[in-house]
């Protein structure tokens, strides 16, 4: 027989949890209800990511290019990410440590220049 009391913690913190993001996205709302901070009119109703009313279907399918945009973006974050580390750590890495992160930027730079000459980075 399975002891049900070893459960209680998990569900002592998914409690918590749920009390803690429900008060986070909640209280907000009420605390501005109540102080008058919720007035809306029809300029705050208004479209206001553009500009001006959307006139085509929201479901839309987006451009290719934007996809790979981001996947590019994507790409060249992560590699950020990557070099600070190697970078703080090189003392201890040594020649194999830096020689290897040489070959990692060097890939990178191939799959630039292949995206460059491809035309995924103009946009029309």
């Amino acid at each position: 027989m399975v002891d049900l009391a070893q459960y209680l913690p998990i569900l002592l913190f998914l409690a918590v949890a749920l009390g803690l993001s429900s008060a986070f996205v909640f209280l907000p709302m009420a605390v501005g209800r109540l102080t008058g901070a919720h007035k809306p009119d029809a300029s705050k109703l208004s479209e206001y990511e553009c500009g001006f009313p959307a006139f085509e279907e929201p479901r839309s399918q987006f451009d290719v290019r934007f996809y790979l945009v981001a996947i590019l973006f994507i790409i060249f974050d992560l590699e950020a990410a990557f070099l600070f580390p190697w970078a703080v750590g090189l003392d201890t890495i040594g020649w194999a440590g830096w020689a290897t992160m040489m070959i990692f930027i060097f890939e990178l730079v191939l799959g630039l220049v292949y995206a460059w000459k491809k035309g995924a980075l103009d946009w029309e």
